[in-house]
């Protein structure tokens, strides 16, 4: 941010700079850092109050401490410091600007987050500045900005590359372009208007201090860019905390109109400055009141309009002495430029009335200039020492520690070589004989196992096979066999050479498939669908063609699934034996195998369905004739095993609905495999 009082002399470039550092640090720097936490939000919201209400920015700041020191988080304690230490520079307290930036500075040595660092350098740097001490105001605002890059608080980054471009200035003007540059690249990615009206102000700052009068190109590109700063203010003021920063950019525009070509443009020129002085008021912001003041003021005096210019001068004279507090460098300054209105007047009269007041308050001013430096030296005196003792008080404390820890340690180590060597020959003598216990326990078990596991092995194996000869003597019905041969042979002997061909060739391959299949673990549904087709047509044979069926595939079935065999022949078989069979002769028997797949549940849905004579007749003739349904009984027993894998494995038998008429269904869940 670049202007300059025009009555003051503008070829003090040193003066100029000052001023300019001084103006920068009093406006502040507002935070919208990321990832912050709940007490570190609520300093910064009472920060951003500094300028419309100083009672609750301090308020707010001192609740946000007591939080932290509630919480007894040593980060939030630095970063409540730190914004009470800006809030003080803010208000010119100087005891309290020192005090809590060095609390804040002391506490960082305690924590190695970044952000909390980052603050308290900010802190110390702001204060190395406002006390003169500028080498040590960069190397703390420089440690600053590389940790906030570090954490990517771009907006925090913008605002502190713009201090350390003020600071660089007039020594280097190739470091206060790139920190001036580097603030613009920040306040881009920050995003938010306030980072990138700093940025812009200072970046400003640099072209004009390098702007040549002849050069009517350079001129025209710095009044480009500061009306383009000017416009981003007033579209954004409403977000923008640091309203003297708007002003800011009005009085540096006005001060480039007032050196560009003659005739200047008093249209623009008085404008920005009506702009500036209204902003100062409204803020109560003095050194933007008494720039605009003094630029019009000089503007007038130099135009010849020595009685607008007075009025000028003598209104900020009335509006300074009507504040509640006195700024006798203002009336100072305001008076010296009546003094000159009036020479140039000739008006001495006037002009002695003036000096007299000039003198009076010039006075005043040196007294607080004086008592000013008087403090920054305590300040400079006190903040060496304390730092100083600090670095004393923690050598000794190290020192001490490490002395104390060594002793422990010394300790510690006989103590721990004591109690191994007793602990190493109790459990050293433990552990032989637990290993012999353990072993001849272990050697106990062992056999006991291995009986134990010929046991198992010998009555499994047992079961298996009588398993196995008890389901091959299901599947191969004597009766069937029998009735099945009959017919054939009947079939032969009528001289029906080609059905018994057949129905031998379906006889041999049922037989075939029955033998391997019972000694197999899995089979594909396909082998089961094939075996089902070679009984059920045998049945037909032995039925004289009593019945029809049909099987049945859904969509969703893959027929190479692997099933555990023979699980549904035996169902057929009742159906036939005790459903189709007994039924009467005028009603065409039907059986229908419809399979579906669960593939969540790995089952497979096997639904027979017959138009037999039902179960509750079924039942009646089985008691009359005792007959006990081996097959069925040894399929319970097979899924009840498989239970322990797939707990949906089972079969329900129960009678058809009565709108579809007699008969009796079948549901099977068979395992996939």
């Amino acid at each position: 941010m670049h202007y300059s009082l025009i009555f003051l002399p503008l070829k003090n470039v040193h003066l100029k700079r000052t001023f300019f550092l001084l103006l920068f640090l009093f406006l502040g720097i507002s935070v919208h850092a990321q990832k912050a936490s709940a007490t570190e939000n609520l300093a910064a919201y009472g920060y951003s109050k500094r300028f419309s209400d100083t009672a609750s920015c301090k308020k707010m700041q001192q609740l946000a401490l007591e939080q932290a020191k509630k919480k007894n988080s040593i980060d939030d304690k630095i970063i409540c410091y730190s914004y009470l230490a800006l809030t003080q520079r803010r208000l010119l307290h100087l005891k309290d600007f020192s005090h809590y930036a060095d609390s804040a500075y002391y506490l960082s040595d305690k924590t190695n987050k970044i952000r909390p660092k980052a603050y308290a350098f900010l802190a110390m740097g702001t204060l190395k500045s406002y006390i003169d001490e500028k080498p040590q105001a960069i190397q703390y605002l420089l440690a600053s900005y590389k940790l906030f890059a570090q954490a990517a608080a771009h907006d925090q980054c913008s605002k502190i590359a713009s201090d350390i471009s003020y600071l660089f200035s007039p020594t280097s003007p190739t470091k206060v372009k790139k920190y001036a540059q580097e603030a613009l690249y920040h306040a881009a990615k920050a995003g938010d208007a306030e980072s990138i009206l700093h940025a812009r102000l200072a970046f400003g700052s640099y072209l004009t201090d390098n702007l040549k009068t002849e050069n009517t190109a350079e001129w025209q590109k710095a009044v480009s860019f500061f009306k383009e700063t000017v416009n981003l203010a007033e579209k954004h003021s409403g977000s923008i905390v640091s309203k003297s920063n708007i002003g800011i950019a009005y009085i540096n525009l006005a001060d480039l109109y007032s050196k560009g070509q003659k005739p200047i443009d008093e249209k623009s020129f008085l404008k920005n400055l009506e702009k500036a002085t209204a902003i100062a008021k409204q803020y109560n912001i003095r050194i933007i009141y008494r720039s605009a003041i003094g630029l019009q003021g000089f503007y007038f005096t130099e135009k010849g309009d020595y009685a607008k210019a007075e009025l000028l001068f003598i209104e900020g004279i009335k509006y300074q002495k009507s504040l509640p507090y006195t700024d006798n460098y203002l009336l100072a300054t305001f008076y010296n430029s009546l003094k000159d209105v009036a020479a140039k007047r000739k008006d001495f009269e006037a002009y002695f009335n003036y000096d007299a007041e000039y003198v009076k308050y010039n006075e005043l001013k040196y007294d607080e200039s004086a008592q000013k430096v008087l403090q920054n030296a305590d300040v400079r005196y006190e903040s060496t020492k304390k730092l100083e003792r600090i670095k004393q008080l923690e050598l000794e404390n190290e020192l001490v520690q490490k002395n104390k820890l060594l002793g422990y340690g010394i300790a510690g180590v006989l103590l721990i070589g004591l109690v191994f060597m007793f602990r190493s020959y109790y459990y050293r003598q433990r552990y032989y004989q637990n290993r012999e216990d353990f072993l001849k326990q272990e050697q106990a078990n062992t056999e006991l196992k291995v009986q134990l596991m010929e046991k198992e092995t010998i009555e499994n194996l047992s079961a298996r096979l009588a398993m196995e000869r008890r389901l091959l003597r299901s599947q191969m019905d004597p009766h069937f066999i029998f009735n099945a041969l009959g017919n054939i042979q009947s079939m032969i002997l009528q001289k029906d050479t080609l059905p018994a061909v057949s129905y031998l060739n379906k006889f041999a391959k049922l037989t075939r498939q029955v033998l391997e299949q019972s000694r197999k673990e899995t089979i594909s549904l396909e082998e089961e669908i094939s075996t089902l087709k070679n009984y059920i047509e045998l049945q037909q044979l032995r039925l004289n063609n009593g019945f029809e069926y049909l099987i049945e595939c859904d969509e969703t079935v893959e027929t190479d699934i692997l099933i555990p065999p023979l699980l549904i022949q035996p169902f057929i078989e009742n159906a036939v034996e005790h459903g189709l069979k007994p039924q009467v002769k005028e009603i065409k028997g039907l059986i229908t195998i419809n399979f579906t797949q669960h593939t969540d549940e790995k089952n497979l849905i096997c639904t027979i369905k017959d138009n037999g004579i039902g179960l509750a007749a079924s039942r009646t003739l089985k008691l009359k004739d005792n007959h006990e349904s081996l097959s069925t009984k040894i399929t319970d027993e097979r899924l009840s095993k498989m239970q322990k894998e797939n707990p949906y494995a089972g079969f329900e038998v129960r009678e058809r609905d009565q709108e579809e008429g007699p008969g009796c269904i079948v549901i099977l869940n068979i395992p996939i495999l």
